[in-house]
């Protein structure tokens, strides 16, 4: 899955960051202003001299996080939306902000009107709320309600390629999910609170997404950047708005199978059997909108690569490769390629990111503690140190004292994880039969080892890894389980410990790097974290069950195929039975991509920058290979659109594209709860716009006047 979120890589984040930063920092200046303004001369923190920060206690108000309560639920329909359908999931974190200040906009102009606003709304509430939010939406994600979790179903297991299905089948079901996740969830906001200072003042790691957050949070409380902020907020409603309306009359046209404006042959009638065509999709236009333009670039070559060229050459291979009349869902066939090459190509760049992503961490670790032992210089004969001490800013000051004025206590820390894992090693084991308690005891061992890993790699380069620490798991469980008793089982209830871990730990720190720039309490962060998480273990389980119910969910093919479900199911099937069952040359095709993946990411590490950014991303790659590139076209409209608004006026699309795209994914996502309400209580769409070829409407049309 590729975690282009606060969730999941953020490399959506590294662009979002250089698209706010400027609008942050100059308090929302944009054209000749921005550019003539002297950005070093420009203090955030004197722009807010005159407010006080607020305790801490004060910055957790009523009113945030009933905000955050329904931005949590809207968002957890976005994730779990992109979570069943393509895994493509974009930086949340600006639009969890820019949301949060609309709404409590909206909330405290209507108390002011009637003289009932006692408490105003400040930057650290924002960032109460953006925090609490991300969490909530974040238990969508790590959850595995699009991959480890509901793999386990029946559903998904009667695509798969194993033998033993019955003893390795747990259907979903609400109680248990919510169970799960609340005993899991929570073990990584207590794993690296106790290294907090380290990174984020010591080590000053970035984390792009966190950082640009700030800025844009900072950009809307400014004197400066409210007039800005009021006309993002105004654009945002407007595409907000458009997409759930747009949403709506798709709807009507939808009666059957195939039906409606998302099955559009926009390029023809055999470029739709190949899954090539625009699906108008406001959702997946606002992400390519997010997504850096090489991601959107990546999905389209890995579509044309696979619809294109090799799924072609293979089918021509029926009879020799595999069986003829093999069903095109079967893993004996056609399918077990397009499921087990994308598979290779996603363990390959996972693989390699892990090891340079644990690499650089390690070697930026050691050089940071060298400097830190060989910071304090000799003094010279004059009293004087032998070089200039490094100048601190006004900024950098203040916002190091507020961040060590309220300490979260270490006996917390240690304690809450201690205990946590215990009741989690008791439980768990009652939850998931085969997970027996010392393989949960051993994965809590290393996960903070691996926590500090990951939340490391994303401080320094945004990309979290909690996926491939996922695999790692599936992979080292599965192989001590074993194929029987239950081992498929063991191994993605284990996928779901570790990466609920690491992926909740790099969340917690990237917030922590928000609050710093935001003044806002490290108490205040922790405790909207954990509320936001346990909102979430209940909010996701029931989003999930929603969709669930609703529409067919992990058909190839429908609406929601939940792809990645399949594959990590498949993953776990590899890791306790072997490679088998695989058709004929469908392993060395395997190897292929697997090294493919490492040698194209070794290529972009060697090749300079200029080179590099014009070198596809594996693992993006990947995504369509199962699925079909109709997807990669919505999202390559996107990054079309943003092209040409930055060509014609840069300023206007740094500021207000954020935006923009946030109400067309916003919108969107928030239709699919009456749609999914509409399909329970069995309300049909009146229409079925369906397209033929001629020779087919011919004879259709011959059937009806016979």
């Amino acid at each position: 899955m590729v975690e282009y979120n606060s969730a999941n890589g953020h490399a959506a984040g590294v662009t979002m960051k250089k698209r706010n930063r400027r609008e942050g920092e100059v308090g929302g200046l944009a054209g000749e202003d921005a550019e003539n303004f002297d950005e070093k001369a420009y203090s955030v923190e004197r722009a807010f001299d005159g407010k006080p920060v607020p305790p801490w206690q004060q910055q957790l108000t009523f009113r945030a996080f009933v905000v955050s309560f329904f931005l949590g639920i809207m968002f957890s329909v976005i994730v779990m939306k992109l979570n069943l359908t393509t895994g493509v999931i974009p930086s949340l974190n600006v639009s969890a902000g820019l949301l949060g200040f609309f709404f409590v906009k909206i909330w405290s102009k209507a108390l002011e009107k009637t003289g009932l606003l006692r408490q105003p709304f400040t930057r650290q509430e924002n960032t109460v709320i953006q925090t609490c939010v991300v969490a909530s939406s974040g238990i969508a994600f790590s959850g595995g309600f699009g991959s480890y979790l509901f793999g386990m179903s029946e559903k998904i297991a009667n695509q798969s390629a194993e033998k033993n299905a019955a003893e390795n089948i747990k259907d979903p079901q609400v109680g248990w999910m919510i169970g799960f996740l609340f005993v899991v969830s929570f073990l990584g906001l207590f794993s690296l609170v106790p290294l907090r200072k380290i990174m984020i003042i010591d080590y000053k790691l970035i984390y792009p997404s966190g950082t640009a957050t700030a800025h844009l949070i900072n950009s809307f409380h400014t004197p400066q950047g409210a007039k800005l902020a009021k006309r993002q907020v105004s654009l945002l409603g407007k595409f907000f708005s458009f997409s759930f309306l747009w949403g709506f009359f798709q709807w009507f046209y939808t009666a059957g199978d195939d039906c409606g404006f998302i099955n559009f042959p926009t390029l023809g009638l055999q470029a739709y059997k190949n899954r090539f065509y625009f699906d108008f999709s406001a959702t997946y236009v606002g992400v390519g909108m997010i997504c850096p333009y090489l991601v959107n670039i990546s999905v389209l070559l890995g579509g044309i690569l696979s619809w294109g060229l090799m799924w072609p050459l293979i089918e021509k291979r029926e009879g020799d490769w595999y069986p003829v009349g093999t069903s095109p869902s079967s893993l004996h066939g056609i399918q077990g390629y397009r499921i087990f090459i994308a598979i290779a190509l996603i363990l390959g760049d996972g693989l390699y990111n892990f090891i340079r992503v644990i690499g650089k961490s390690g070697s930026a670790f050691v050089e940071q503690v060298q400097r830190k032992r060989n910071s304090t210089l000799p003094m010279s004969e004059e009293g004087n140190s032998g070089d200039s001490a490094p100048v601190v800013s006004f900024d950098e000051q203040r916002r190091t004292e507020l961040f060590l004025r309220d300490q979260i206590p270490l006996w917390l820390a240690c304690g809450g994880y201690v205990l946590i894992a215990i009741v989690s090693i008791i439980t768990l084991p009652h939850i998931f039969p085969p997970l027996k308690w010392y393989y949960v005891l051993v994965a809590y061992i290393f996960a903070p080892v691996l926590a500090f890993c990951n939340a490391y790699g994303c401080g320094l380069t945004d990309w979290s890894l909690a996926s491939t620490y996922g695999k790692l798991a599936i992979f080292v469980i599965g192989a001590w389980a074993g194929a029987g008793a239950g081992g498929v089982i063991a191994s993605l209830a284990a996928c779901g410990v570790m990466m609920s871990i690491v992926s909740t730990a790099s969340d917690l720190m990237q917030d922590f790097k928000t609050g710093y720039l935001t003044l806002a309490s490290p108490r205040s962060m922790f405790i909207s974290q954990v509320i936001g998480t346990a909102m979430g273990c209940v909010i996701s389980p029931c989003v999930f069950w929603l969709f669930y119910k609703a529409f067919s969910l992990g058909n190839p093919g429908s609406e929601y195929p939940a792809p990645y479900a399949l594959i990590y199911r498949n993953i776990a099937v590899l890791a306790v039975e072997g490679f088998g069952s695989l058709p004929k040359n469908c392993l060395t095709l395997c190897y292929v991509f697997f090294a493919g993946g490492i040698f194209v990411n070794l290529l972009r590490d060697v090749s300079g920058k200029k080179v590099a950014r014009f070198i596809p991303i594996p693992m993006a790659m990947a995504i369509p290979f199962y699925l079909g590139p109709y997807f990669a076209i919505d999202m390559c409209v996107g990054s079309l659109i943003l092209f040409v608004w930055e060509r014609t006026n840069k300023a206007k699309a740094d500021a207000f594209a954020p935006a923009v795209a946030s109400g067309l994914i916003c919108g969107d996502g928030i239709w699919t709860l009456p749609q999914s309400i509409l399909a329970l209580a069995k309300v049909k769409p009146p229409i079925c716009m369906k397209f033929l070829s001629r020779a087919a409407n011919v004879k259709v049309d011959n059937l009806l006047s016979s």
